[in-house]
């Protein structure tokens, strides 16, 4: 049940950031939207956007917390996810049309980490049609909604990793640590054209942004359980932000 506080929004004490393990199937939105109504914070945001179905780190801003959103949303982030080869999707990802399926038993491992290890370093990267990103104010994935398709312009981002962990076809496990802006879904579908094959991205879990780790973070659902006492303690002040190299 949503807890009902009459703390000020003003409050020191909710003034910082706040550490939430995401579910799948939530938006960045609705995360951010639920802790504002149930602890009542007037300003609440979050330092970088993950999938709905996407789970992991994901930095709430409380407060004064939400000048540091360009600090936080620069950093470095980690993650792990499932490719699923031999299959393409309008989104990349799991969560898209099916677009075309083909046999991808013949691949091997060493084609699959060859390929990863070609993604390793400086590259530009085209950031999918369902996505965010905003042409002349209007979010991608709404144009993706109407069937239209329009030029983007690339991304240079740089990947630190990208290694398989597990190899069990056609699922492939992926360890990836990147600069900000990255999609990892488009990480997956560019390895499944250089194969051939295809590729989408099945499941994705942010680890790391910036300074601040997953195991480190609540909960979603136990975050709602807390009283205003105890989300207090959670909170971050600013000083320690702050203070963080990102």
């Amino acid at each position: 049940m949503p807890v009902c506080v009459n703390a000020s929004p003003l409050s020191e004490r909710f003034n910082g950031i706040l550490l939430v393990d995401k579910p799948a199937g939530p938006t960045s939105h609705d995360i951010v939207h639920s802790i504002r109504r149930t602890f009542r914070i007037e300003k609440v945001g979050h330092g970088g956007t993950l999938d709905p179905n996407a789970t992991g780190l994901l930095i709430i801003l409380l407060g004064k917390g939400t000048k540091l959103s360009g600090q936080l949303m620069g950093g470095d982030k980690a993650y792990t996810g499932v490719m699923r080869l031999g299959r393409t999707t309008s989104s990349q990802d799991c969560d898209g049309e099916i677009l075309e399926e083909k046999p991808w038993e013949q691949v091997t491992l060493g084609q699959v980490e060859a390929q990863t290890a070609a993604l390793v370093g400086d590259i530009f990267q085209t950031p999918p049609m369902v996505s965010a990103i905003k042409v002349e104010g209007v979010p991608l994935y709404k144009l993706a909604r109407k069937g239209k398709e329009v030029e983007r312009k690339p991304r240079f981002v740089h990947i630190y990793r990208f290694a398989v962990t597990e190899w069990a076809p056609p699922l492939v496990r992926i360890d990836v640590l990147c600069t900000k802006g990255t999609y990892v879904r488009t990480l997956a579908h560019d390895v499944g054209q250089a194969l051939g094959c295809g590729a989408c991205l099945d499941a994705l879990r942010r680890t790391q942004s910036g300074p601040f780790d997953v195991k480190d973070a609540l909960p979603f659902d136990e975050v709602l359980r807390l009283t205003p006492d105890q989300l207090a303690v959670r909170v971050i002040p600013l000083h320690r932000v702050a203070g963080t190299t990102v």
